[in-house]
């Protein structure tokens, strides 16, 4: 079983992602409380039959150090969805600096894009403006929450409430 549960402190912020066995666990020992349940699936055991978790909710708030993305290629790739930022292509794919090291530029979220080498190649040294290029998306540090999402690998119907993006502050 690779079901996944997502755990979320008191406050309704999330915390990670467990296994459904852990998650169970979690509210059988009466931990947490189960909020949203896979419609689809449930436990048996020889005499009951349980709801399989999807979400729950820690009883206690648990104090937990701001996490942040690293900024690294593979999370900038999976950011910008494994596509150049510039034509759309997704072979080839390089890192592109919009403000180029050479003149200054920062490795950071705001200036590192995905692209690929023919657009790389053509941006070279130059500024966008001088380039002409556009960009699809501009460049942004993702929050912790939107981490989470990508990690799971599935777009839990239930977890999707808890996982707004909209009402959360990216660092």
């Amino acid at each position: 079983m690779n079901f996944k549960a997502l755990i979320l402190n008191l406050d309704y912020t999330p915390v990670a992602i467990c296994t459904v066995q852990r998650a169970f666990l979690l509210v059988y020992l009466r931990k947490a409380i189960l909020l949203e349940a896979n419609s689809t699936f449930a436990l048996h055991t020889v005499n009951e039959t349980y709801s399989m978790p999807s979400v729950i909710k820690l009883n206690r708030y648990v104090d937990i150090p701001y996490k942040k993305v690293v900024l690294n290629r593979d999370n900038i790739f999976k950011r910008d969805g494994f596509t150049c930022q510039y034509c759309g292509n997704t072979k080839e794919l390089t890192l592109d600096h919009l403000v180029p090291k050479a003149k200054g530029g920062k490795t950071t979220w705001n200036n590192l894009i995905t692209a690929c080498k023919t657009c790389n190649s053509k941006k070279g040294n130059a500024s966008l403006e001088e380039t002409g290029l556009l960009l699809n998306i501009k460049p942004y540090r993702p929050s912790y929450i939107m981490y989470l999402k990508d990690l799971s690998g599935n777009n839990y119907e239930e977890w999707k409430p808890y996982l707004d993006t909209k009402n959360i502050r990216v660092a």
